[in-house]
């Protein structure tokens, strides 16, 4: 995503070559130089692929957190809906059994 914007890899800072002048750098300080910057390219491309992964991991459990909300929105909203004389204890403990396998149930597959 974000290496589309950089416009240098650490590969072409390596390959880079420079016309040697008489009045120049001297060439072992811009070597050395280019060296740091390679690593500082390539742990910034490492960190950036790092938060990508961990980006698109909580976003999957976004996604698996609103549909639990939904679901659990929705069993409040038939609870409230029913009748209260018709709703027994075991009734509510079905449901409660349903809904602790779907939160803990999901959570052990990931």
């Amino acid at each position: 995503m974000y290496q589309n914007k950089i416009t240098l890899t650490p590969q072409e800072i390596l390959e880079k070559d420079f016309k040697i002048d008489t009045r120049g750098y001297r060439l072992k300080e811009v070597d050395q130089f280019l060296d740091t910057i390679i690593s500082d390219y390539e742990q910034f491309f490492a960190i950036i692929d790092s938060l990508e992964k961990e980006k698109a991991e909580l976003l999957r459990e976004i996604m698996t957190l609103k549909q639990d909300l939904r679901n659990a929105k929705m069993n409040a909203e038939i609870v409230k809906n029913t009748d209260t004389t018709e709703i027994s204890n075991l009734d509510i403990l079905r449901r409660l059994s349903q809904l602790e396998k779907d939160v803990y149930g999901r959570r052990e597959d990931d």
